[in-house]
């Protein structure tokens, strides 16, 4: 009798359908799979993300399931880990990425530019509220939590003019009808590792990691391994009002990457080019060229 592989999972909508997609590509490879839901911090705390320990609180909980032998392997949104490694636990696959940017789902098909004056805008991320006051310091700007449909709903149901959120997620769901502009990285530089995932196991347990590399994406992991080295070189946390971007060519990796003041009044942004094999040092490089340009000023004012 073949062993069915656990997999753990946050419990919500999109973090099960993102789990599902990998469970799916396993079941291609040969690999029985059933979903384990787990219950986090940040699903049954409402507080703001900075108040409860940034979106760690998400990570937590699953990686003690995985520790404890609950689960075999954990899924998670590649944007939400820390960048620290965690003890007993190793990265095994980067699966594919989807589009990393972000998109505005507004009222009455409304774009950015045709939001009045003072429209209300609704985001939990200090990265999305910096852009989003660098391009329209008149918007009102509101912090939100909770899942995507809780989030549109409050457009729905006129308690906002405007949400952003992640373009994967609204697909993932589909929810992309909804959508009423995408952004780009020339004015919306996205989260470090947006759109990917990370599938992760206990360092002692391999019996499954054949089925798992022909989950794992070369470009997905190179450009998301650039960004999330940006994040940790600046010693910023996943809430941080940084953005990365990655973009793999044959065997290159360019990433631009950004640090933005909390007030949006000024961006410092950068571009550093690199082999795929050495993402990570990319990732150092770029952060030192921030650096000295200023963006530790930046980072520490979003601090205080």
């Amino acid at each position: 009798m073949s062993r069915v592989l656990r997999l753990g999972t946050r419990g919500s909508a999109l973090a099960t359908t993102q789990s599902g997609h990998v469970a799916e590509r396993l079941a291609a490879a040969g690999v029985e799979c059933e979903l384990v839901l787990i219950k986090t911090e940040g699903d049954v705390n409402s507080a703001p993300l900075a108040t409860i320990g940034g979106t760690g609180v998400f990570v937590t909980a699953v990686r003690t399931a995985l520790l404890d032998g609950r689960v075999d392997v954990i899924v998670h949104s590649y944007k939400d880990l820390p960048t620290a490694p965690a003890d007993g636990i190793r990265l095994v696959a980067v699966p594919p990425r989807a589009n990393p940017f972000d998109a505005l789902c507004a009222r009455d098909g409304m774009r950015l530019v045709d939001l009045p004056d003072g429209a209300t805008v609704g985001t939990g991320s200090p990265r999305r509220v910096a852009q989003l006051r660098r391009l329209r310091p008149d918007l009102a700007v509101t912090p939100i939590r909770g899942n995507v449909d809780t989030r549109l709903g409050l457009v729905a149901s006129g308690a906002l003019d405007a949400v952003v959120l992640a373009r994967a997620g609204l697909e993932r769901l589909d929810r992309h009808h909804q959508i009423t502009e995408l952004f780009d990285g020339g004015d919306f530089l996205p989260a470090p590792a947006q759109g990917a995932l990370a599938v992760e196991c206990r360092d002692d347990d391999e019996w499954f990691t054949d089925a798992l590399a022909s989950v794992d994406d070369r470009d997905t992991r190179a450009a998301a391994l650039a960004e999330r080295a940006l994040l940790a070189a600046l010693e910023a946390g996943c809430s941080a009002p940084v953005a990365a971007l990655g973009r793999v060519r044959d065997d290159e990796v360019t990433l631009d990457g950004a640090v933005i003041g909390v007030d949006g009044r000024r961006e410092i942004r950068a571009q550093r080019t690199g082999p795929v094999d050495d993402a990570a040092a990319v990732g150092a490089a770029l952060a030192a060229d921030l650096i000295s340009r200023g963006a530790a000023e930046l980072l520490g004012a979003a601090r205080s």
